[in-house]
């Protein structure tokens, strides 16, 4: 599964990042860090999604 995710985050970083963790405040502030640049979204989701 964390394959998946993964891909998700790399693919669409907001949605890897709400199948790890759900609505929270990472959600939200991944989806204002890929507003404001791709990369740092990118970097943000696969950040929380191997820290879990």
């Amino acid at each position: 599964m964390d394959v998946i995710r993964i891909l998700a985050a790399v693919i669409l970083p907001p949605l890897g990042v709400f199948l790890q963790v759900g609505l929270g405040l990472h959600f939200w502030l991944n989806i204002l860090l890929t507003l404001l640049g791709y990369i740092p979204g990118i970097i943000h989701a696969i950040w929380v999604v191997l820290r879990k």
